[in-house]
């Protein structure tokens, strides 16, 4: 048996790693701030309480060492040389990034989205070797290039498995994007309106398929990074479709060519003007990858984990950072007033 330590063990991948890890023969650490059990992992696993900004808490999490250590928050340069200076005591790393650290060929990447023209247009589809942002301080994205950078330095002390997420799905999860589609289904919201002609593709990757990733890089060390996304990426319209087929709804679709026509009206959390497709036969090369499962196939226990969550609450209330992220998803008053207008 040898000896993995996750930490973030209690979000939305590492619930479903840690599983996956200890039913894979694993001695299993699960580090967490609330040192909390998920009542899914075998018996075996055992937990830790911790918060990964303690570097001494951490260094006693890991003990006398591991064989690899899997995490799920790292996020700068400064964990980076946190992990690194574990580096005698942990044998290898699989460390959860992400791929809006990708840039395209005129610089354009997520975080010039919001500028006119400044959407990238990235190759379909991404494969790693795409150019990345630049690492500093100033977003999620190039914080997360600064940790990639330094890991790959440090290969030959701590070989690291980066893996760049796509939109992560599952329970657990702060911010799912499905939220859009169920409220408005619980809502009794008939017709939806969806912008780009409801074409538009943002990659998405399940809990399950970055947790079988984690399985394979754990017995595979190498310095290198991946992509980490579903076999497939369905179109907008296709989600909704696949989560209308869950709740056994049947809405009608409004498709409007080109951007939302008004505030509030025909934007998703799944939007964008050109696809994020990305590529992943480097992980079926170097780790022997195959897909575990479909995004359809997923969504019954997202859909159930949303709506237990809204349950009696407001949606603000029951994920107040999708809120942070993208406003409010749910004007009804002017989605209506653009749908009566647009009615000859």
């Amino acid at each position: 048996m040898t000896r993995a330590v996750v930490v973030g063990a209690t979000g939305q991948i590492g619930r479903v790693a840690v599983g996956v890890l200890a039913r894979d023969g694993w001695e299993v650490t699960a580090v967490s701030r609330g040192g909390d059990r998920d009542p899914a992992w075998p018996d075996g696993v055992r937990v830790v309480r911790a918060d990964r900004e303690d570097d001494a808490a951490l260094s006693a999490a890991v003990g006398d060492g591991c064989d690899v250590l899997v995490d799920m928050v790292a996020f700068g340069p400064e964990h980076a040389r946190q992990l690194t200076s574990l580096a005698g005591r942990v044998g290898s790393a699989v460390v959860i990034s992400s791929v809006s650290v990708y840039e395209d060929d005129k610089g354009r990447n997520f975080d010039t989205q919001a500028e006119p023209g400044g959407f990238p247009e990235y190759p379909v589809p991404v494969t790693e070797e795409q150019r990345t942002v630049r690492p500093g301080e100033t977003s999620y994205s190039t914080r997360k290039a600064g940790l990639e950078r330094e890991l790959l330095a440090a290969g030959d002390r701590l070989p690291t498995t980066l893996l760049r997420a796509g939109a992560i799905h599952g329970p657990h999860c702060r911010t799912p994007r499905e939220l859009y589609f169920v409220k408005r289904n619980l809502d009794g919201r008939r017709r939806r309106v969806l912008a780009f002609g409801g074409a538009s593709r943002f990659h998405p990757a399940s809990v399950h398929t970055v947790a079988e990733l984690i399985r394979l890089a754990a017995v595979r060390p190498g310095a290198r990074v991946l992509n980490a996304v579903d076999a497939d990426a369905p179109t907008v319209a296709e989600i909704a479709a696949a989560i209308d087929a869950v709740m056994g709804v049947e809405p009608e679709d409004v498709l409007v060519d080109g951007p939302p026509p008004a505030p509030g009206v025909g934007e998703t959390p799944w939007s964008v003007p050109v696809p994020v497709v990305c590529d992943m036969t480097a992980a079926e090369r170097q780790l022997g990858y195959r897909p575990v499962v479909r995004y359809a196939e997923t969504l019954p226990e997202t859909v159930a984990w949303i709506e237990e969550r809204l349950a009696g609450r407001d949606w603000r209330e029951a994920y107040p950072k999708m809120v942070q992220a993208y406003g409010d998803l749910f004007d009804y008053a002017a989605e209506d007033a653009w749908l009566a207008a647009r009615q000859p």
